[in-house]
């Protein structure tokens, strides 16, 4: 007796559709084996929660063709891999989006982000697919942003029905298993199947559609919340030890009243001070040099807005000027040459009062000191993401040195 007279689940015929998407999206192999499924009559087809397991309707699976199912697959894997879970939480955060109604919404935005280029090359569009041109939504969009295009009403009455598990819009399910049930990938887990996933794509790009490459580049290099890092960072340096300390006679120490007829001097904080060096290379863009600029009026911010207590260098090769800092949108980046920092950083802890914090704002094509600096440095380097490799003039082979280790170092952008 057969499982679809019996009414059980098809696992061999779920199986066949698995291997077939395997072969198609060779590079999801990972991910598409490292999902449990489960067998549930209450999931319209197939569902995934956030702990990678994967729900499946016997009757979905007896009614469709070993074809489409494979799509189903790597589509339900996509939601996983995407972490649209994760992202929907924080968007229902940020945007005080609440109840059943908007969750529909992330699921149907997500299904936006993953259907447009999903399909085609070895897998089969499942009849009920939705995609961004049925809702009149331009293609290529993400999840975030295909929420601000549209909401509830005639062109989404016909997907009600739509539910893809908390794994899609991260909205639990009484029908799921939870964080306790069997057949979960714990966090560790779940970050290695996406690492494996990503080392894939990455490995032979020209496989995978565009959309995959993004997210690739983005799971190995995370996005950074890097203004805040930034200023973190500076803030951190300048509260260290020995940052704006400094010994005067204004105040006597109190041990001076054990030596009678000797004044001591006590240690005092005095106002820190940063000098910043703007990397005004050629190889540094000019929107770059316009972003730093924003980067100088949020480490004012961090240092209490006093503007005084800002210096600004530019240098390419050589440092071009000293600037005290008034406005930041006032201050003149000159440059556009080679680019040694190693100068940058000389002219800034030659500069009076010395410097407690040395911040560098560059795209990181450019040498750097051998000894470590007599003051703490922080180091915002511009993304590089999606951009050829920089290289030195006249020297092809050139690699650029990677920051020291005794700086710390930032994204930005």
């Amino acid at each position: 007796m057969t499982s679809v007279a019996t009414g059980r689940l098809d696992l061999e015929k779920l199986f066949a559709a698995r291997l077939l998407a395997v072969r198609a999206r060779p590079y999801l192999a990972t991910a598409l084996f490292a999902l449990h499924p489960v067998e549930s009559r209450r999931v319209p087809t197939m569902a995934v929660d956030r702990y990678w397991r994967c729900y499946v309707s016997p009757p979905f699976v007896a009614a469709t063709s070993v074809e489409e199912l494979a799509g189903v697959w790597v589509h339900e894997v996509s939601h996983l891999l995407r972490d649209h879970h994760g992202r929907s939480d924080r968007v229902a955060v940020e945007r005080g989006l609440t109840g059943p109604g908007e969750r529909l919404r992330m699921n149907i935005a997500a299904d936006c982000e993953i259907n447009d280029d999903v399909y085609g090359d070895g897998l089969v569009r499942p009849e009920d697919a939705v995609d961004p041109k049925a809702l009149g939504l331009p293609e290529g969009k993400l999840m975030e942003d295909y929420l601000r295009r549209f909401t509830l009403g005639p062109y989404t009455q016909g997907l009600v029905w739509l539910d893809c598990g908390s794994g899609a819009d991260g909205l639990e399910r009484e029908w799921e298993l939870g964080p306790d049930g069997a057949y979960g990938l714990s966090p560790q887990e779940r970050d290695a199947v996406r690492f494996r996933v990503a080392e894939g794509i990455v490995g032979r790009p020209g496989d995978a559609p565009q959309g995959w490459r993004r997210w690739a580049e983005e799971a190995f290099h995370p996005p950074q919340p890097w203004r805040e890092l930034l200023g973190a960072a500076v803030r951190s340096a300048l509260s260290g030890p020995g940052a704006g300390e400094d010994y005067v006679y204004g105040r006597p120490s109190r041990r001076s009243t054990s030596l009678p007829g000797v004044v001591l001097p006590s240690l005092r904080r005095r106002p820190p001070r940063v000098s910043v060096v703007v990397d005004t290379s050629g190889s540094v863009s000019d929107a770059e040099l316009g972003g730093a600029l924003v980067e100088i009026a949020a480490i004012v911010r961090a240092v209490g807005g006093r503007r005084d207590l800002v210096g600004v260098l530019s240098c390419d090769a050589a440092v071009q000027a000293v600037h005290g800092l008034c406005r930041a949108e006032g201050i003149p980046l000159v440059g556009g040459g080679g680019t040694d920092l190693r100068t940058g950083f000389a002219g800034a802890l030659r500069t009076r009062p010395a410097p407690d914090v040395v911040v560098v704002l560059t795209d990181g094509q450019t040498r750097w000191p051998e000894v470590r600096p007599p003051c703490r440095t922080v180091i915002g380097l511009f993304s590089r993401r999606g951009r050829l490799r920089s290289w030195e003039e006249g020297d092809s082979f050139y690699v650029p040195d990677r920051p020291p280790e005794w700086a710390r170092v930032v994204t930005i952008g």
